[in-house]
Parts: structure tokens; sequence; C-alpha cells
């Protein structure tokens, strides 16, 4: 057990659920939680309601990598930060505005609050060095909880169990194919393997997300099956990768997301900066 997970150990889920989340997104489980959150963000594409605001903004079309750092960003403001901090309650209040302008349905809202919930749960127990205890599951659970609370939504799930038959639900009754899943979902899967591929690989790193799709998932946006042997590496490469995590010493210090230098703010940015404006 690595002395994050020990701390973890010792702290109350439904008092301490910000520290618990903060190790969990930057010491214990770093990487894996940052790519089950742009998978998540990932799949409420597929729900044509929410591609479809996405796609009328033109934000994805004409600034896809600003439209993914400045989620990135906010959303890690307020974990890295604690809600109640200064730059944690500038960055809801940034993502309220944004939200504010549009009529988006609570249960759009709901589904995404539930995929954050519900996908680095599932992501750690597929391709994690271990799956999540019941406490961190728990922690999860409450800090989304409070974090739904300041965004508004309504009709909050209570457990792990709740969000998961929500999300489960939701998923069956409104995944279905529209151009603009097809379109939004196309633009993130491309940004997405840029980052790792030179601009002229990217074509061929597609098989490789599509290998990470449910069939549903596939279906809704469009995309075609991965080769078998695709899929087959894919998974075989990220089983190989939990094995070797467990040999090797726990993360010394956090890895902050807000901290890491990019392309689309090459000086640093302000939070009033980030995101979509009237």
């Amino acid at each position: 057990m690595s002395r994050w997970a020990r701390e973890i150990e010792t702290l109350d889920p439904q008092v301490d659920h910000e520290r618990i989340c903060f190790i969990l997104h930057t010491c214990e489980f770093s990487w894996d939680i940052e790519k089950a959150l742009e998978f998540a963000l990932f799949r409420t594409y597929a729900v044509p309601s929410i591609s479809g605001l996405l796609s009328s903004t033109g934000e994805f079309r004409d600034r896809t990598r600003k439209r993914y750092d400045d989620t990135e960003l906010l959303l890690s403001e307020i974990s890295e930060n604690g809600q109640s901090s200064e730059r944690g309650q500038a960055a809801i209040e940034r993502i309220n505005d944004m939200h504010g302008r549009y009529r988006i349905a609570n249960d759009d809202m709901l589904y995404v609050l539930s995929t954050f919930v519900v996908e680095p749960v599932h992501w750690l127990a597929r391709f994690g060095k271990r799956a999540m205890t019941p406490r961190e599951i728990d922690a999860c659970v409450h800090y989304y909880r409070a974090l739904a609370a300041r965004m508004h939504i309504k009709e909050i799930p209570d457990s792990f169990a709740e969000f998961e038959a929500f999300h489960r639900d939701h998923e069956a009754a409104r995944f279905r194919y529209a151009r603009s899943n097809a379109e939004i979902g196309c633009l993130t899967r491309d940004m997405l393997l840029s980052l790792y591929l030179p601009r002229c690989l990217v074509p061929l790193g597609r098989p490789a997300v599509h290998a990470l799709c449910d069939p549903p998932l596939r279906s809704a946006m469009g995309f075609a099956q991965a080769p078998r042997w695709v899929e087959c590496l894919v998974l075989a490469g990220l089983g190989i990768r939990a094995r070797i995590l467990r040999l090797i010493p726990a993360r010394r210090r956090p890895r902050l997301i807000t901290r890491r230098r990019r392309s689309t703010y090459p000086t640093g940015y302000r939070i009033s900066d980030l995101g979509t404006f009237r």
C-alpha cells in the first residue's frame, strides 16, 4: 500500500472528501484519473442534446484545443485548490456563467456529473494499478454532490449505486447517432491523439481510441470498430502498464494539472479568461 493510500485510510470520506480526491487526482492515480475524466467528457458527446449545443457555439470547430484546455483547467482549479477556495469559487462561477447562458436540461447536467463519478471507478477497475476502495468511491460521491449543489444541479443521487444506475439508464435512453456527435467526437478524438502523435500520424491512432469505446458509444459516434488485433494490443498494453505501476514507488509530489505548461497559454492564464463568453 502506498503512503497516499495509507493516508486515505485515516480520513473520513464525508468530512475529508476534498483531501481524498486531491490525493487520488494528483498523487495516487494522477494519469489514470486524467484519462478517465477525458473519456468521461468524451462519452457525453454521444448525447445529441449535448453535442448539438457544443456544435452550435462553434467553439469546438474553431478552438478545439483551447476548449479542451479551458475545461480541464476549470475543473482542476476546483479539485486542486478546493471548492471553497478563492480560485475554486472563481472557477465554479465561471462554469455557472457559461452554463447559465443556455437552456440545459437538468438531466444532461446530471449525466455529465455522473460520468465524473462513474468513469474513473470503471477505468481504474479495468486499467489501474488497483481498483478504488469503497472509502475512495464514497469520497468521490461526496465531492461531486457538493460540486453539483454549487452548480445548482437538482435531484443529485445519494450513492455511487444511484449515480451508476442513472448513468446507465441515461445512456440507454439518450445515446443515438447524430451528426453533431460525430463532429464533436472526431474533433476531440483527433485533438487528444495530437497530444501524443505527430499530426500526420493521428489517423493511424484512431483505431486505438475506438478500441476503448464500447459498442453503444461507437455506434452513437459513428466510429468504425477497431480491428481485433488493435483492441488486443491496446488492452494488453494498459494491462502491462498496470502491472509495472504495482512494482514502482508511489509518486513523491502531487502532479498538478494547473501548473502544466500549455501552448494555449504560453504566458499563463487567468480564471476569468477561461471558457466562452457572450
